[in-house]
């Protein structure tokens, strides 16, 4: 299938909370859609519900039943949904997880064979999408089992202002001492330098190191994870290169503004880092899963259902999502470029004649 844009696949997440009404008013302009072709994986029954109750207007859906039949000029829907579903705002049911799940078992396929050269997905319920199919805690550890290349995805959570980086993801937060590790604070770095520098074009990328107790530790008096594996971790990672700086203490190092200074924060734990980012940047935040060898984001938020169908909900993760899929695309081709092609130096002469 040849095509000059690129595809976004958009997965429509869980049909009852706003994955629909902020999908619909950031295609509802149509300046968006100028450089990447939209597909949602989803179900028209539903969009035409959200469609008609919020009143969007501009947005006219092409009806396909796979990728194959793609218009490259129209905003596509793939009818991955029962015609019979039943849209229920607001509320967490067994159907919307079902649905939820079909659209993104569809989007990765798609995905996974080259027809689609991104997705991004609106927000899932972790609970309702539970079942002998999907057994993950969230979008994360699904792609990882599906398109992981061998170390950890990281999750990112990024804006115009900071990328913070999570060592550990979706677990309980007594079980985060025991699964942080010098091994894996060493893996997380590389990924999140390797992908300042490939996905964000970005040189020489400076990143802060989080660390896991109140003021770091203290020097070992509030608790010796910084001492014994932090710290290791940060020292063996400069000497293969990386640009890493810490631990700091969580608290100061936002507080302070110290973060304006580097491309990247690892934090030690979920909460560490998405509560500062979401305090700064909730409705601009976008989800990006990194080391991965396809490209995936998502808006910073969940379902909300307590403003669902209510048409408040704002579309700007959403949108910024979409934006930072077709740039990191953009960038992944500049830079496999570059790297295939490198720069020749030929050797020049002295005015002797002599080879220098």
């Amino acid at each position: 299938m040849e095509n000059e844009k690129i595809i976004i696949g958009i997965t429509h997440g869980d049909i009852n909370g706003i994955g629909y009404e902020v999908i619909l008013k950031t295609l509802a302009e149509p300046r968006v859609t100028e450089n990447f072709v939209a597909v949602i994986y989803g179900s028209p029954k539903a969009a035409a519900f959200y469609r008609k109750s919020l009143d969007i207007q501009g947005v006219n859906l092409n009806i396909i039943n796979s990728i194959d039949e793609v218009n490259l000029k129209r905003i596509n829907i793939i009818n991955c949904a029962d015609d019979d579903i039943k849209v229920e705002v607001g509320k967490a049911t067994e159907e919307a997880g079902k649905a939820s799940f079909t659209a993104l078992e569809k989007a990765t396929a798609d995905l996974k064979k080259g027809a689609i050269q991104a997705i991004v997905t609106a927000p899932i319920n972790k609970k309702n999408i539970q079942s002998d199919k999907f057994s993950f805690p969230g979008h994360t550890e699904y792609l990882e089992e599906k398109f992981g290349t061998g170390t950890p995805a990281l999750m990112i959570l990024m804006n115009d202002v900071m990328r913070v980086a999570v060592v550990t993801g979706h677990i309980p937060v007594n079980e985060v001492p025991k699964a942080i590790s010098k091994e894996l604070i060493l893996q997380k770095l590389e990924v999140l330098n390797n992908c300042l520098k490939r996905d964000f074009k970005i040189t020489r990328p400076r990143i802060a190191v989080l660390g896991l107790n109140p003021h770091a530790g203290d020097e070992g008096v509030i608790g010796n994870e910084e001492k014994t594996t932090i710290e290791p971790a940060i020292a063996e990672s400069v000497k293969k290169g990386i640009i890493c700086v810490g631990p700091y203490p969580a608290d100061g190092f936002f507080g302070s503004g110290n973060f304006k200074k580097f491309d990247a924060i690892l934090a030690m734990y979920h909460d560490q880092g998405l509560i500062p980012f979401k305090t700064i940047a909730m409705e601009s935040g976008v989800n990006y899963t990194a080391g991965l060898n396809v490209i995936r984001t998502s808006p910073a938020h969940g379902t909300a259902y307590e403003i669902a169908g209510k048409n408040v909900a704002s579309e700007e993760s959403f949108r910024q999502a979409l934006f930072a899929a077709l740039d990191i695309y953009n960038n992944r081709l500049w830079s496999d470029e570059i790297s295939a092609n490198p720069l020749k130096i030929e050797p020049k002469a002295d005015r002797a004649g002599k080879i220098e």
